[in-house]
């Protein structure tokens, strides 16, 4: 059974906003630290923000503090990303996953598991 589905991916121009949706279908939502990750085309999955199940603790990359917000709704179950001022850098393939290894770096792709499928974010200059 598949628990995690990105969504609110495509193709904007630079300095515009997307929303991610993750639609996480875990008994332990509540529980659990969400993670978004990307993937730049022919580049390792990397870090991007997490949040803990304290929905006021979040963290970022660098990269993108002041232009990124993580967010999570406990009821509905979804976790989001909400995108402002895009850059062409930002164009990835945005991925959600589930805090799974706390012995691990939290920035660390070997930290989380449950994974979805994927959804493709496409910034032009």
């Amino acid at each position: 059974q598949r628990h995690m589905v990105e969504s609110g991916g495509g193709l904007v121009q630079a300095g515009g906003s997307l929303r991610l949706s993750c639609a996480a279908s875990l008994d332990t939502f509540s529980s659990r630290a969400f993670g978004w990750f990307r993937q730049p085309p022919g580049k390792e999955r990397e870090y991007v923000a997490h949040i803990n199940s304290n929905e006021y603790n979040t963290f970022y990359t660098n990269s993108v503090k002041g232009r990124f917000t993580i967010s999570r709704d406990n009821v509905q179950k979804i976790v989001f990303l909400q995108m402002n001022s895009l850059k062409p850098e930002d164009t990835a393939v945005y991925y959600c996953g589930v805090r799974t290894y706390s012995n691990r770096s939290i920035t660390s792709v070997r930290a989380w598991d449950y994974w979805g499928q994927g959804t493709q974010v496409t910034v032009s200059s």
